[in-house]
């Protein structure tokens, strides 16, 4: 069982004892497990092979969690789980899945109208039989109806980190099978998208057969959809499809450029050396009138073929990538290493796993000169956001922290910093007296996410024009796969920032990823700069940065338009 499996089943335990109306205690230690697991950089199972103790010591996970772990990694399931779920209808967990409705909500629609599916669900929107509950009227009904429809819209889709994870095992596996000399990941997942259809690995062996064995019988694999010398395709028990091909060293190059795609770039690459009197496919490069191979085994001898440099996977979407390698002037893309500090990390003020001390440990060890500490404002009341007192007291303790740094020799520091919720007025939910004492005011959108074009828009703008805002969290409110952008001008958003000197966030979140990679694109044509966060929650988050700098990339960003390639002395005198 991989870490994210382990990670759905605590989150769904969480929300099962939530709809059941459980201890709120045990509720939150389950989802804060979940959290913690879903950004571990380290298998579970690895971790396990060291032992029972090599479970040890991960912030947030106590005994009870860690002996359910323990569980799955032997047996594959969780009794506890299992036994939750007998108690409610099989289909009630579906409902969460649905933007808008969470625990509280779906065990309200349940006990009340015994709705315990997407499609009882729908059935009762379109009915009109949900606006006399209370919280909900015909809005809502409006509001459920689309997002069935957008739910339905991605289904099949598997968010990145999900994917890569995947990857990331059968790369491991298949790399031990004595012969194989080159094991690559292929197609989206190369590309960094943010959502995959299926996943594509490409290998060189001495021996096709004996990997194909063993790649359909890895103990993920559900089902074998074909089998065959050179190609096998397998479903795995979470549903993705993964294919592999078995490849010949002379024609890796070719295949690997070719399986990456995108569909569009390669169709833009084949005009152009078809214009040049050659063929390129996933065999190769050669040339029209007497076919004979002029290059295949590397992606750089592709792209020189046709008069080209190598053109990184992230930008091959056929937007202007290909002309631009001809003028010489593809972008020199962000590395994770030109990252300086993070700007939005939560701590157990409130709704994070990790104290002031932890963070700045782990900071330190990713090269950090600093961390903005952003908790959330009062506003959030699930995350226990903090009131104006709380908020104070959290500054005065980073000033005393950052004193103690200081004396210990340490060049490390962290900015006073604050996630504030943009009201619907668009004013600030925090007071002028704490955001004058703040290094960093991070705006944030996390409700009333069904306002029209016009009034969200607009209430974004009057968070800007307050003037207290240094950057604009996840700016669409997308959760990928869960919950489509709410309705927004952006290019009415980036004119005000680029104004009022606020900067766009790219959060990190594998499930934000928000900017997206065309608005990143958009940002930088603008000259605004893009602040790469992570929005940890826990110290194993802080890794996450991985995600976001390559969705930066895919948006053609460099060095100079990322706020926090800076050091600590010019990302304070902003």
């Amino acid at each position: 069982m991989e870490n994210q499996e382990i990670a759905r089943i605590f989150s769904e335990i969480a929300d099962l004892l939530e709809i059941k109306g459980g201890d709120p205690f045990r509720i939150r230690s389950y989802r804060n497990g979940s959290v913690v697991i879903e950004g571990l950089t380290e298998s579970l199972k690895s971790l396990y092979e060291k032992g029972a103790k090599g479970l040890e010591g991960i912030p947030g996970i106590g005994l009870s969690l860690r002996e359910k772990i323990i569980e799955m990694l032997d047996a594959g399931k969780c009794k506890y789980h299992d036994e939750l779920l007998k108690e409610l209808p099989a289909g009630i967990l579906d409902l969460l899945k649905v933007s808008g409705v969470g625990p509280k909500k779906a065990a309200l629609l349940y006990k009340e109208l015994g709705v315990a599916s997407v499609n009882e669900l729908e059935k009762a929107a379109k009915g009109h039989k949900l606006h006399d509950l209370p919280g909900l009227g015909e809005k809502s009904e409006q509001n459920i109806i689309k997002a069935i429809a957008g739910l339905r819209a991605v289904s099949g889709r598997f968010n990145l980190h999900v994917a890569l994870s995947h990857a990331e095992d059968f790369k491991a596996y298949l790399k031990k099978i004595p012969g194989v000399s080159t094991v690559e990941s292929a197609g989206s997942l190369r590309r960094w998208k943010d959502s995959l259809g299926d996943l594509d690995i490409l290998v060189i062996a001495k021996d096709p057969v004996v990997v194909m064995d063993a790649f359909v019988n890895h103990p993920d694999v559900k089902d074998a959809i074909s089998k065959g010398e050179t190609k096998s395709s397998v479903t795995l028990k979470s549903g993705l499809q993964v294919d592999l091909r078995v490849l010949e060293k002379k024609t890796f190059g070719a295949a690997w450029q070719y399986f990456t795609g995108s569909k569009e770039h390669n169709i833009a690459l084949r005009d152009r050396a078809k214009r040049m009197g050659l063929k390129i496919n996933e065999y190769g490069v050669f040339t029209e009138k007497t076919g004979k191979r002029i290059a295949g085994e590397t992606e750089e001898d592709v792209y020189k073929s046709v008069g080209l440099p190598w053109i990184p996977p992230e930008l091959r979407e056929n937007r202007g990538e290909i002309e631009a390698a001809e003028k010489g002037g593809l972008p020199d893309l962000l590395e994770v290493s030109d990252i300086k500090g993070d700007l939005h990390v939560h701590t157990m003020e409130s709704d994070g796993s990790n104290t002031l001390e932890e963070i700045a440990a782990a900071a330190m060890k990713f090269g950090y000169q600093y961390v903005a500490i952003t908790d959330h404002s009062r506003a959030v009341g699930i995350a226990h956001g903090l009131d104006e007192a709380r908020a104070l007291k959290q500054i005065e303790a980073i000033d005393a922290f950052n004193e103690r740094l200081k004396k210990s020799g340490k060049k490390f520091r962290f900015l006073k910093g604050a996630e504030v919720d943009i009201r619907a007025d668009g004013t600030l939910d925090h007071s002028d007296r704490v955001l004058s004492k703040l290094d960093c005011a991070v705006g944030a959108i996390h409700s009333g996410f069904n306002m029209s074009l016009a009034d969200m828009t607009g209430r974004i703008i009057k968070g800007i024009q307050t003037g207290k805002l240094n950057i604009l969290a996840h700016p669409t409110g997308r959760l990928i796969g869960v919950r489509e952008a709410y309705q927004v001008d952006m290019e009415a958003v980036m004119d005000e920032a680029k104004k009022h000197g606020v900067a766009l966030e790219l959060n990190s979140y594998p499930e934000r990823l928000d900017l997206n990679d065309v608005y990143c694109k958009r940002a930088k044509e603008k000259g605004l700069l893009v602040a790469i966060s992570t929005d940890s929650h826990s110290i194993a988050h802080l890794s996450n940065i991985a995600y976001g700098v390559h969705a930066a990339r895919r948006g053609w960003l460099e060095k100079k338009d990322v706020l926090n390639t800076r050091g600590l002395k010019e990302v304070r005198g902003r």
